[in-house]
């Protein structure tokens, strides 16, 4: 994730393929160019995907789980569901909250890792809420003419809009692995899904049956 000086996407002409072009190669995108409506879109979009899709999986997740189970981990070398939540909280504050909103990054990110004295489930889960819901202000509020702005984040340097693509996918890439975990612990059926025929019908954002605490 980290950009040297000089790299695309520092407020630079960006380079993106030209399917006309017989040649393969590509050309030169001004920021002008960018469409207003497609840079709201890709914002919303990071948005529904933090507050109401992969958040709310963690949370079915969790509903499985009792604090004991929280913090099994397969070996030394892996992480248990509580390093996880840690670290999706510690990233998303630091990218976005502090990265873009401009907060003081207090961050000690190796402790989300380090953590072996177990955290109760409520602690966790406050605690992910809470960074998700303050990331999500710090984009509702966005000016997205900047999303080509270069930032200085974790050591990096990057545009907003990496920023934020940043977060999205090592968020997602987590909840996988909370829900592979959640799997492996419970031997459960998380029921994200209905299908009526082929069409997928979500369902984590419903109560799972038998399970009130969702």
């Amino acid at each position: 994730m980290c950009r040297h000086p000089g790299g695309s996407g520092f407020g630079l002409p960006r380079l993106i393929p030209d399917s006309g072009r017989k040649d393969g190669k590509r050309e030169m995108l001004s920021p002008a160019d960018n469409s207003p409506a497609v840079d709201r879109a890709f914002v919303e979009q990071a948005r529904r995907l933090l507050s109401s899709d992969y958040c709310r999986k963690i949370e079915r997740c969790l509903g499985e789980l009792d604090d004991r189970q929280l913090w099994w981990r397969p070996n030394e070398e892996s992480n248990s569901v509580g390093n996880l939540l840690l670290h999706l909280s510690g990233n998303v504050r630091q990218w976005l909250v502090c990265g873009l909103g401009g907060a003081a990054d207090q961050r000690q990110r190796q402790t989300e890792f380090d953590q072996r004295e177990p955290l109760t489930r409520e602690y966790l889960l406050r605690e992910l809420r809470k960074a998700v819901a303050d990331a999500d202000a710090v984009l509702a509020e966005f000016d997205l003419p900047r999303l080509t702005t270069a930032y200085r984040i974790q050591e990096c340097d990057v545009t907003a809009l990496e920023a934020i693509f940043h977060v999205v996918e090592h968020f997602s890439m987590h909840t996988g692995q909370i829900i592979l975990l959640t799997k492996l612990i419970t031997a459960s059926d998380l029921h994200f899904y209905d299908f009526q025929g082929d069409t997928p019908l979500q369902q984590w954002g419903v109560a799972k049956k038998g399970n009130e605490s969702n």
